[in-house]
Parts: C-alpha cells; sequence; structure tokens
C-alpha cells in the first residue's frame, strides 16, 4: 500500500456511518488525484459548503473549506466559499463568499449559469453540503427530511466544465453519487449527484485536512496545520456553529473528542514527513 492509500485508510479508521464500505466502492487514489487538480488548475475555485443543523450550521464542512481556501491561495487559485447567508457574513470579513443561489430549481439553474458564465471556475469543491436523494428531498443521517432549510446546491457541480472534488462523511452530501451501490445498500437516504473526485472519511473536515497536507507536501512545505484547525474551530463556535452530532457548540466535529482532527492530521504528517510520496 503506498502513502496516499495509507492515508485514505486512516480517514476511515473508525469506520464512522459505513465509510468503510463506499472507500471500497471508489478507485483508491482519490486523495493523490483530488490533491493534483489543486496543484496543476489555475483560475477561481468555488468551495460550497454548510450543513444546516439545529437551526446553525456545523463545524464539520465550514472549517475544511477554510483550509482549502488557504490552499486554493498557495496553488495559483482564487478562491470563493459559498454558502448560505449565517456561513457567509460570518466569514466575509476574512474570505471571498458569495451566497448560494436561491429559488426554484430553474432559477437556480439559470443564475449558477450566470456566474460560470461571468467567472468560469477552474475547480468546483464541495465539503459536508446536503445532496438530494432520488426523490430530490434532503435529509439528514437520522433520516429527517430537511429540504426546507436546504439550499438546492446541485447545480454548482452539475454546470461545471471543469474538474469537480467532493468531500463527504455519511453518503447524503453532494457528490456520494459516486458511490450509489454502495449507499443503496445502507440505511440512509443517499444523495444521487456525482463528481469527478470523491473523497470520503470518518469526518469531512478530516479530509480536507489531509488533502491540505498532502498538497502542501508535494510542495515540500507543510504548514501549521493543526494551529489554524484549532484557531478555525473556535472562531466558528464563536460565530454560531455546533457540533452536528451533539449539538453543543463547541470546537468538535462531528461528536469526537476535542483536538481529534488535529491528532489525526499530525499523524498524517508525520507518515508524510518519513515517506517518499509516489
Amino acid at each position: 500500500m503506498n502513502t496516499i492509500e495509507a492515508i485514505e485508510k486512516r480517514l476511515i479508521q473508525h469506520d464512522h456511518r459505513g465509510m468503510s464500505r463506499l472507500r471500497q466502492a471508489l478507485e483508491p487514489g482519490y486523495l493523490g488525484r483530488a490533491a493534483e487538480l489543486l496543484r496543476t488548475q489555475s483560475g477561481i475555485a468555488y468551495i460550497v459548503t454548510g450543513f444546516p443543523v439545529a437551526g446553525s450550521f456545523e463545524t464539520d464542512g465550514p472549517a475544511g473549506a477554510m483550509a482549502l481556501y488557504r490552499l486554493c491561495e498557495n496553488h495559483h487559485l482564487r478562491p470563493m466559499i459559498l454558502s448560505e447567508p449565517e456561513l457567509t457574513q460570518c466569514l466575509s470579513p476574512t474570505y471571498r463568499c458569495l451566497e448560494l443561489a436561491t429559488g426554484a430549481r430553474e432559477q437556480i439553474h439559470r443564475s449558477v449559469e450566470d456566474l460560470y458564465r461571468r467567472a468560469p471556475p477552474a475547480l468546483v469543491i464541495s465539503i459536508e453540503r446536503p445532496g438530494a436523494a432520488r426523490d430530490g428531498r434532503y435529509y439528514n443521517m437520522a433520516g429527517k427530511d430537511i429540504t426546507a432549510d436546504c439550499t438546492p446546491a446541485e447545480a454548482y457541480l452539475e454546470l461545471a466544465t471543469c474538474p469537480t472534488i467532493a468531500i463527504g462523511d455519511g453518503g447524503n452530501e453532494l457528490g456520494m453519487g459516486n458511490a450509489i451501490t454502495a449507499l443503496e445498500t445502507m440505511d440512509i437516504h443517499p444523495a444521487v449527484s456525482t463528481c469527478n473526485e470523491l473523497i470520503v472519511a470518518d469526518v469531512s473536515n478530516w479530509a480536507a485536512y489531509a488533502l491540505c497536507a498532502l498538497t502542501y507536501a508535494q510542495r515540500g512545505n507543510i504548514p501549521d496545520i493543526s494551529s489554524d484547525i484549532r484557531d478555525d474551530l473556535s472562531f466558528l463556535v464563536a460565530s454560531g456553529a455546533v457540533d452536528g452530532v451533539t449539538g453543543a457548540k463547541t470546537a468538535t466535529e462531528d461528536g469526537f473528542a476535542e483536538g481529534a482532527g488535529c491528532l489525526l492530521i499530525e499523524d498524517i504528517i508525520a507518515l508524510l514527513n518519513q515517506e517518499n510520496l509516489p
């Protein structure tokens, strides 16, 4: 097993929500292929995120989007985070942000077409963003219909003529249609939209952190990602974010212990520092 595949395996080592089954349905090396896209693309990168929960938004997703934003700025990409106003308003003082198009699906489709005509993307990334099931509705992991709280974002992937990356940890997120056969054996309402490269993990943020570490390592210099993770999570909680599993206003991700993401990324960075990348 090469280094990249070893990292992919570590990202689902807890087998949270059956993600090991999804990994088996994907062609190995997806993390490396996504890193290659981040290294080689040049232009605008749209990062779609935000999973509504308890009248607010999760810590999982936005923190990963913030890490990816910084990565893009260091790799010839001009990033922009797309989400609902609750998230874009808290991030906009520091990050370029854009509110997701709203209205009927046809209106959203036209709005995204207009956006892509004016400012065509070189890369579109979705991280922990709800994806519609076959019936066109949106569901959380408990099977609750959350359509009323979700702005459809499929058009940002569907209309992209550039490469697309999606990150998820449950099967109900944008891009999960790449593993639809495996998902249909699970007790969830799986999302059906697809992407070029799907990355799965126990926690979506962790996949983003690992993708950043790998991409930086391939350039020869990994910054202090753990410090950024702690700062980002604290900022998000102070801005109203909650843990998506517990609903608590804590700097945690999907019910895991505080600092779990930092420990994992430090382990991954140690692996990257001691191995020759393929």
